[in-house]
This record gives C-alpha cells, sequence and structure tokens, in this order.
C-alpha cells in the first residue's frame, strides 16, 4: 500500500484505511496517539455528525471521535484498494 493524500479526515463512510504517517507537532494529536492512533493501526470511518463534525472512526473494536481539523494529521493507506 502506497501513502497517497488520503487522511482521516477524507474516509468516506464505510472506508477502512491503516495509518500511515502522523503529523505530531500538535499537542492534541499526542493525546490522540496514546488513544491508539498510531501508525499500524487499522481504522474506519463509520459515521459523521449533521454538517460532518465530527467524525466517528472505528479503532481496535471501539469508537472514537475526531474533529476534522484533527484527522488531518493522521496519514492513511485505504485498505482494499488494489493492496
Amino acid at each position: 500500500m502506497a501513502i497517497n493524500g488520503n487522511t482521516l479526515a477524507t474516509l468516506k463512510r464505510g472506508e477502512k484505511g491503516v495509518i500511515r504517517a502522523v503529523e505530531t507537532q500538535d499537542p492534541h494529536v499526542q493525546r490522540l496517539m496514546v488513544l491508539g492512533l498510531v501508525e499500524g493501526a487499522e481504522v474506519e470511518h463509520t459515521s459523521s455528525a449533521i454538517g460532518g463534525d465530527p467524525l466517528e472512526f472505528r479503532l481496535f473494536g471501539k469508537g472514537i471521535s475526531l474533529r476534522q481539523e484533527h484527522a488531518r494529521f493522521f496519514h492513511v493507506a485505504l485498505v482494499g484498494a488494489g493492496d
């Protein structure tokens, strides 16, 4: 799987991605990494609130909600897209 322009913020509902890179300069991102949003983790976009923010994802069998501004720091490779 190659890294492309996809981030958690660009995943569509039902799509899965594997985190390939994390921009760690934001303190909020570092806290999210403690929850398991790290390179190699598979994440599925499960839903979005009305208006599109926050986004909800499934990670290690649990739900987690992220604001789009933070989801943009997590670069993903799509799962099932020519892997």
